[in-house]
């Protein structure tokens, strides 16, 4: 197999609209890795440039040996699964999944073989001789899988492939997606906007924003160290707690509560204090870092319900996920902010502070 690299790569429509600034990265064989962000970041417009669909301004697109910037879609030697499936309607499964192979002019036995691989993994055989619209969102999903695991390519590329299908459907098709490209060894360039499928598929995740890269990492250490306020801001349901805070004598003053600055903040006079409503708690003896404050909503989660809480003190607000088995609202209450869960942004770079 092929590790996928892209190089300096910068999609430029005009100067107003640059989707893509200067983009590089490596997909190891037998690696996932996610494109993340919001709608117009340009993880799309990315993908299209490396299935060869758009033709970047600068930059240059690599598998493995080979340099396929200026080739075509067709001799990239890549697989695409889209989010509208793209299925032939008036061709049944098995030769839905057998088109591609059917264009390249391989033996009708090496077609049978291919197919029925594909289909004892993807459990389709049932379902070979139906049409697509005989057939459910999630089976057509997994036709359309199944034409593009049966090209064994260099490359796989998926554009939002869930997106059509219900939230029941999207976390079955989810899991057996994760099954199923354990098993391969090609590199795997996923999009979504779905924080959910980046973090439980990928073992890598890019998050774009506005054509930049924000952060490359494993999804835990995205959570766990986003590298920006964005990153830390987008990663993460319910979202982060972002308090842009007053700084005095080396503490940040959060209502009533003065919380020590990391050694990296050298005097500032605001700084931005992030903290998870996972990792608050109710406070118990010993806490150094808490808060009191009303609690004025109450949003119940099902295992738990999420606070939002008027920081008694001061004018900030912090929400905080705690058990379902107390009433809390109208009530005034003490959270805890473990020191090791608190994360620290400049407030003009917007970068993490250590």
């Amino acid at each position: 197999m092929a590790k996928l690299e892209i190089k300096h790569l910068n999609k430029t429509y005009n100067p107003k609209v640059v989707p893509v600034k200067d983009l590089s990265l490596t997909v190891e064989d037998g690696e996932f890795l996610t494109l993340l962000g919001p709608s117009g970041c340009g993880k799309s417009t990315t993908l299209r440039l490396i299935a060869g669909l758009e033709q970047p301004t600068r930059g240059d697109v690599v598998i493995g040996p080979d340099v396929v910037t200026h080739k075509s879609a067709g001799d990239r030697d890549i697989a695409m699964v889209f989010q509208s499936y793209a299925l032939y309607p008036h061709m049944n499964v098995y030769d839905n999944i057998a088109s591609g192979l059917k264009l390249r002019k391989m033996s009708s036995t090496d077609i049978q073989q291919r197919v029925a691989e594909a289909s004892r993994v993807l459990n389709l055989d049932d379902l070979m001789r139906r049409k697509p619209g005989q057939l459910s969102g999630g089976q057509r999903q997994r036709v359309a899988l199944g034409r593009a695991l049966v090209r064994n390519p260099a490359v796989f590329l998926l554009d939002e492939p869930l997106s059509n299908l219900d939230a029941l459907l999207r976390e079955q098709v989810r899991a057996e997606l994760k099954q199923l490209f354990e098993k391969q060894n090609a590199p795997v360039v996923y999009v979504t906007h779905d924080q959910t499928e980046a973090m439980t598929l990928s073992s890598k995740v890019a998050v774009l924003y506005q054509g930049d890269l924000q952060q490359l990492d494993p999804p835990q250490q995205i959570y766990s160290r986003p590298a920006n306020q964005f990153v830390a801001g987008f990663i993460g349901s319910p979202q982060m707690n972002l308090l842009t805070l007053r700084c005095e004598n080396q503490s940040a003053i959060l209502g009533e509560t003065r919380i020590p600055l990391p050694s990296s903040a050298v005097s500032p006079r605001e700084i931005v204090l992030g903290i998870r409503p996972e990792h608050t708690r109710l406070t118990t003896p010993g806490d150094s870092t808490t808060i009191t404050g009303q609690v004025y909503l109450v949003e119940n989660l099902g295992m738990s319900n999420l606070l939002s809480i008027k920081v008694q003190g001061g004018e900030e607000t912090i929400r905080a996920l705690l058990p379902t088995d107390q009433t809390w609202s109208g009530e005034t209450i003490s959270v805890a902010l473990p020191s090791n869960q608190l994360h620290w942004f400049d407030v003009q770079s917007q970068m993490r502070l250590e």
